[in-house]
């Protein structure tokens, strides 16, 4: 019977990996093979020590581990690479709030938007502003309550005349703690397209330019 140290030999100069990709690199079937034979092939007068089977049972063990976790992760990361696809779908052509001071105006229709109020106060107001820079209207909230303060701007300047559609900033301000500060504002966006890659999507808004899908606080219609 042919003695153990021959197919010991032989699994000392091979490297366990998971895919054979060289003349000299095992793959776990061929490493139970070996493994096998070595066991039949062993000197039942001498026979070898438990802790060295131990040692090659747990790297086969190890290898087959990595194996599953791999394809595993594989499956995960394809289900939610179709996730993503399906979401950014659904999202275009739909309207998403996100925290902005310009937005893309329909003055024929009332433009409806909110802002962030840290604490009550007693004079709320929004400053609008055209594409050029110019103050064309201000929308008076009076006294408010902290939380989220919605607004609307019917679209016309400070003389009532219905001014263009197009690209304005809102400016949103509010007195207390004895001074004037300025607030965040909310503001409706259109959803041109999205794109793919990276952590998370990253959606495409008319007049915008591109925001994190993590920056939308509501999606509309």
């Amino acid at each position: 019977m042919s003695s153990v140290s021959g197919v010991s030999s032989a699994l000392d100069q091979y490297q366990l990996k998971q895919e054979p990709t060289q003349s000299k690199e095992l793959g776990k079937n061929e490493f139970l093979n070996l493994l096998v034979a070595q066991l039949n092939n062993q000197n039942p007068l001498e026979p070898q020590g438990n802790g060295e089977f131990i040692a090659q049972l747990a790297q086969f063990s190890q290898v087959e581990g990595i194996e599953k976790l791999n394809t595993s992760m594989s499956s995960l990361l394809s289900g939610y690479q179709s996730s993503q696809a399906l979401q950014a779908s659904s999202l275009v052509g739909r309207k998403v709030i996100v925290p902005t001071d310009k937005a893309v105006v329909d003055t024929s229709e009332s433009f409806k938007a909110s802002l962030v109020l840290p604490t009550t106060s007693s004079n709320v107001y929004v400053n609008v502003y055209d594409k050029t820079g110019t103050a064309v209207s201000r929308v008076n909230l009076g006294e408010q309550a902290a939380g989220n303060v919605s607004f609307i701007w019917d679209g016309k300047d400070a003389s009532g005349n219905l001014l263009p559609p197009g690209n304005y900033r809102f400016e949103a301000q509010a007195t207390y703690e004895g001074e004037t500060k300025g607030l965040h504002t909310l503001l409706p966006a259109n959803v041109d397209s999205v794109t793919l890659g990276g952590s998370e999507l990253t959606l495409n808004l008319a007049g915008l330019g591109s925001v994190p899908l993590s920056q939308v606080q509501v999606i509309g219609q």
